[in-house]
């Protein structure tokens, strides 16, 4: 087995607090044991692959995070690196992988330092376009994918269009009775983990800046160990809203030559999210 994992620490000391250039996220510590847990699977594992083996390798699966994606797509033998600004995420990735004898490249880099040794076909963005940083290093982020694929390479990408007009870059509304910043939910998501010990998710609302379209979320995730409390992670996320117009000029400011919006997410949950849409873009 082949197991690349550029990083200083393997499931290393505990995260420290200290953020990639100023990039502000909330997936390190227990949040990072949750997402290592409980998110797997989804309908868009399926899409994606089928990006990728239409658009070609090699790919990057960018934001990887604990390998949601990158995992089925190493399983079905397709040749895929993944990157992730959090050294905690990543390093969940490389046990799964070693787990199930899977050879992978992981970097622990922030997308707007993107800065990889090969040149990809196809570069998948799933979840993960407008977090944590702000406009600017979004749109070096987009540059820095556009350095990483090869001559008419593609990147795919989807998107959760805000609360505002998907055509306007301009309409984005506070109500007037938002009490910042937003209490606790008295329960949260408890579910038992492999070990059989227990993790509590909780979210809340912290602050808003208009001008600059973002939001902050702060996640609180608690261990119990035979019902009793004894550890507990928060973080917060800053969260950048986008319309549709604005992501596709973005793209092309970039350095993307042809852009396509190709609508709504095709999975197979009813209830997905309408305003979840994908980009395509070649390089």
């Amino acid at each position: 087995m082949r197991l690349r994992f550029y990083s200083e620490d393997l499931l290393g000391p505990p995260y420290d607090g200290t953020m990639c250039n100023e990039i502000q996220t909330w997936h390190y510590g227990l949040v990072a044991r949750w997402w290592a847990e409980f998110n797997e699977g989804g309908s868009d594992v399926e899409f994606f692959q089928n990006v990728i083996e239409r658009c070609g390798e090699p790919a990057l699966d960018a934001g990887c995070g604990t390998g949601r994606l990158l995992l089925p797509f190493l399983r079905s033998g397709l040749d895929v690196d993944g990157s992730d600004v959090s050294p905690d995420m990543i390093a969940w990735c490389a046990a799964k992988a070693e787990a199930d004898a899977l050879s992978v490249n992981l970097y622990t880099q922030a997308m707007h330092e993107l800065d990889l040794p090969r040149r990809y076909r196809t570069v998948v963005l799933c979840g993960v376009f407008g977090l944590g940083g702000d406009r600017s290093t979004d749109l070096e982020g987009l540059r820095r994918i556009h350095s990483q694929l090869e001559s008419g390479g593609t990147l795919v990408m989807d998107h959760h269009l805000g609360k505002h007009d998907v055509d306007s870059d301009t309409t984005w509304q506070i109500p007037e009775n938002l009490k910042l910043p937003g209490s606790w939910p008295e329960m949260g998501d408890r579910r038992r983990m492999s070990d059989g010990r227990e993790l509590e998710l909780r979210t809340r609302l912290v602050g808003v800046d208009a001008a600059a379209r973002s939001i902050v979320r702060e996640i609180s995730v608690r261990q119990f160990d035979s019902g009793v409390e004894v550890a507990n992670d928060a973080y917060s996320i800053v969260i950048c809203s986008y319309s549709a117009m604005e992501v596709e000029n973005m793209l092309i400011e970039a350095g993307f030559g042809e852009v396509r919006v190709t609508g709504t997410l095709e999975v197979a949950a009813a209830q997905q999210d309408e305003n979840r849409i994908t980009f395509e873009a070649t390089a």
